[in-house]
């Protein structure tokens, strides 16, 4: 390929840079920008049903701050803005922000619109981006200072120097100083700062040492909040968004999922639990992914990928058997901080559950870690390889079966399995105390057999030894019992047990396993005998 076609962007030479060493302590202040970037990423632009969607999702996560677009220019948005102050649907904690060139006419048109909002954003940007002059934006500046006195509310400003990103540090500069200069910010009063990375130009260090430096440069900390808004052309938006933080950004812009233009916008969603999974509050309430995930797909038609982080449906679920495993593991075993291996966050956090799913090609381990994880059956070792071969012959597996279906096999084949021994009831009697035999417990086990009633009764060194010496004496069946488990399928005095036999027929050689569930853990061992009979019966 032809590599010499193409050079890197401007750099900034900040050998003394800070950000490497600095540790985030704290979220941003988040601004969506869902009804403008996500809206410009359409087909079919959004109406005003989807919009108050859009809008209503935005206020209950948590945005306080969240962009709208440009009244002035845009009819649409014009009329959505007036819904919105006209029906009182703007919390007195939200902020709206509207978007106007340094035109004074436009500045003019975008505050007549937002007339009777209680508190607003008036983002400036150039008429060409990158090419306005320091004069332009300090007489833009001033005039929204001017008119901030008789707005009929609390009003803010944002100036983005267009193309921030791509452009001459110096000239950057100078654009910024003459927003200062016209806004004249205060601590209370401060002025918004855009920084956007238009086009992702550089690795997000680069962009992190640019927010660095024009923070360094200006030296008005208490007086500037710098506000990124990164796009992800190179894929790297949530890292550069997550540097810039770093360097001085209190203030990021992005979309639910990183919706926008060509490749999209920073995505506030993963950026907010990226914060929580290092202990940090993100300042947004994200309980309940699955809403956010339908909501975003219905209102604009555009699909969360599979994989997608946190949010995708396929995230928390791993296919191989070692990390299956290891999650299962990690989740009986974690304390109070969460510490499971190949998950960063709790699904249950965030309204998501372990999924665990087969696939064609997965390992014979597959459809028990799913009887497990979801169901609370712990398969023996060995019981998980036939079980898996009998799943993959009974389903056509794909990426995405279905627990349930697995669930239902394992039921018809182990749980349900009484043709054409069905057993019925169990007497146990203790036999401790009778001097006049060698065992000490006695049974009486009710079945059928095709439907007739019969029963069998036999002495034996507990429980299942007696079954299994009546099975002999009364019926012929000569059976070995190879391997037995047990657990509780719940916790609590009424939870129900599971056993596992492992049993061979001595005439045959041919082995099986059978399965029992049962409040009373004895009971559910015979009920393992019975299904492990009929499976020997079947061939």
């Amino acid at each position: 390929m032809n590599y010499q076609k193409y050079s890197p962007g401007p750099r900034v030479d900040l050998p003394d840079r800070k950000w490497p060493g600095r540790v985030l302590r704290e979220a941003p202040v988040w601004c969506s920008v869902d009804l403008r970037d996500r809206n410009q990423a359409l087909l079919g632009q959004a109406g005003p049903g989807e919009k108050m969607e859009i809008f209503r999702l935005l206020v209950r996560l948590g945005f306080k701050e969240i962009e709208i677009g440009s009244p002035a220019s845009s009819p649409a948005e014009r009329d959505f803005l007036r819904l919105l102050v006209g029906r009182d649907l703007i919390p007195e904690d939200v902020s709206l922000q509207v978007l106007s060139t340094c035109d004074e006419g436009e500045i003019r048109d975008t505050l007549a619109a937002l007339e009777g909002c209680h508190d607003a954003i008036l983002r400036l940007y150039g008429t060409d981006p990158g090419e306005e002059s320091p004069e332009e934006v300090l007489s833009a500046a001033a005039l929204v200072r001017s008119l901030a006195g008789s707005f009929d509310g609390r009003l803010r400003l944002e100036y983005t120097i267009g193309g921030f990103a791509g452009a001459d540090p110096e000239r950057a500069l100078a654009l910024a100083e003459a927003a200062l200069e016209g806004w004249k910010p205060s601590s209370q009063d401060p002025l918004i700062l855009g920084l956007p990375g238009g086009t992702e130009l550089h690795m997000p260090n680069v962009f992190a040492d640019q927010v660095e430096w024009m923070r360094e440069k200006l030296g008005a900390e208490d007086r500037v909040i710098l506000s990124v808004r990164p796009h992800n052309d190179r894929g790297m938006a949530a890292a550069a968004a997550e540097l810039a933080m770093l360097a001085g950004a209190g203030r990021v812009e992005g979309t639910l999922f990183g919706t926008g233009e060509r490749a999209g916008s920073a995505d506030i969603i993963t950026l907010a639990l990226n914060l929580l999974t290092q202990g940090i509050d993100p300042g947004l309430t994200i309980d309940n992914m699955n809403e956010i995930v339908d909501t975003c797909q219905r209102c604009t038609g555009m699909r969360v990928g599979q994989r997608h982080p946190y949010a995708g449906r396929m995230v928390f679920t791993p296919f191989s058997r070692s990390h299956q495993e290891a999650v299962s593991r990690g989740m009986k075993e974690t304390g109070e901080v969460w510490k499971v291996p190949y998950m960063i966050i709790d699904p249950r956090d965030i309204g998501r559950v372990y999924d665990p799913l087969v696939r064609a090609d997965s390992e014979a381990a597959g459809p028990a870690a799913v009887m497990e994880t979801c169901y609370g059956f712990k398969l023996p070792s060995g019981m998980q390889r036939e079980f898996s071969e009998i799943v993959r012959k009974k389903l056509d597996l794909t990426p995405k079966t279905d627990p349930e279906e697995i669930l239902e096999i394992f039921r018809s084949e182990y749980i349900r399995n009484n043709e054409p021994l069905h057993f019925r009831r169990l007497q146990v009697t203790d036999l401790s105390g009778d001097t006049g035999t060698d065992f000490d417990t006695k049974v009486k086990v009710t079945y059928s057999d095709h439907g007739e009633y019969a029963y069998i009764q036999a002495a034996g060194n507990g429980p299942l030894d007696a079954v299994q010496r009546g099975l002999l004496e009364e019926m012929g069946l000569e059976i070995r019992i190879l391997d037995y488990e047990e657990h509780a399928l719940q916790e609590g005095s009424d939870s129900q047990a599971a056993a596992y036999i492992h049993m061979m027929d001595a005439g045959t050689g041919r082995t099986t396993y059978g399965v029992g569930v049962s409040s009373n853990i004895t009971r559910a061992s015979v009920r393992a005998v019975f299904s492990g009979l009929n499976r020997l019966f079947k061939g």
